[in-house]
């Protein structure tokens, strides 16, 4: 899986105090929207065109779509701690490039997973955490119970996320290219649609 800069709690409104600096959802950048659309499209890419296509090309576009996250980063939030991840994770694939370009080619996944892991890691030391701004994008104003459920969720997106770049690793190492093709464009995404809708069916249990 990939596409993990997307991931956020549905829009479903919780009331209570404002944030400071909010930032309207009209705003958000469509770099964003670019950054999913290769992750969507890279393993389709890579199972297609490995067999025709040297490897060193699909890691330049991976290096490519973490810039391309890099850039929505810096538009959406300015954080330099989520912009320095992304650069240790693109450099870590490059340098796989120098030691296994086929698995540097999958790597990908693996690289974005870790990361979007990391940054919700950090901002759980550092709040507001991730969910919770993406919360505020359509609803500014959380009470104090709501960020604590924010928290909770981001904990939850944080194993999600590790458990998805060890598989990912695996279907990388030692999966067949199908598989890996499978997981990392099909199954992964429907793991977290499925993360998705349940948080979205527990979310009126927890509201204050």
């Amino acid at each position: 899986m990939a596409g993990t800069q997307s991931i956020a709690p549905s829009g479903r409104q919780i009331s209570g105090q404002s944030p400071p600096n909010p930032t309207p959802a009209s705003k958000i950048s469509p770099w964003s929207a670019l950054a999913v659309a290769v992750a969507l499209a890279y393993p389709l890419l890579v199972w297609t065109g490995l067999a025709k296509i040297p490897p060193a090309a699909f890691v330049l576009l991976g290096i490519l779509g973490i810039g391309i996250r890099i850039a929505a980063t810096n538009r959406l939030t300015r954080s330099p701690i989520e912009i320095i991840v992304l650069l240790f994770a693109a450099a870590a694939v490059a340098v796989l490039l120098t030691i296994s370009p086929t698995i540097a080619a999958r790597a990908y996944p693996v690289a974005i997973s870790l990361a979007t892991a990391t940054v919700f890691a950090l901002s759980l030391r550092q709040p507001p955490t991730i969910i919770e701004r993406i919360a505020r994008l359509t609803q500014p104003n959380l009470p104090a119970a709501a960020i604590v459920y924010t928290r909770g969720v981001t904990v939850v997106w944080i194993g999600f996320l590790l458990i998805n770049a060890a598989i990912s690793l695996w279907t990388a190492l030692w999966g067949t290219l199908n598989l890996w093709a499978l997981w990392n464009g099909l199954l992964s995404y429907l793991a977290m649609g499925a993360l998705f809708a349940g948080e979205y069916l527990i979310r009126p249990k927890t509201r204050a």
